[in-house]
């Protein structure tokens, strides 16, 4: 999944336009992207960042510099060693 500050309307065009294989969360107020520590509180866009959940809700990895052509590749490979 992927999430964004952005309405879900929004969101949901935005994954159509690019036909995202994954659905786009709305994180309006921000609370998710503050819990995980992906933003601040004065932030008022999502970074461009990513966490992988562990299955026990902890994360496993975060990504602090995504390069979008590398990392589902990245992730995919994190995502091998969680089995």
């Amino acid at each position: 999944m992927g999430a964004s500050f952005d309405a879900p309307e929004t969101n949901k065009a935005f994954r159509d336009k690019f036909d995202f294989p994954y659905d786009l969360l709305s994180d309006g107020d921000g609370a998710m992207s503050r819990a995980y520590g992906v933003t601040d509180a004065e932030s008022e866009k999502s970074p461009r960042k990513s966490i992988l959940i562990a299955p026990d809700g902890t994360i496993a990895a975060a990504y602090d510099a995504v390069v979008p052509a590398e990392h589902p590749d990245q992730v995919l490979n994190d995502l091998k060693g969680l089995s």
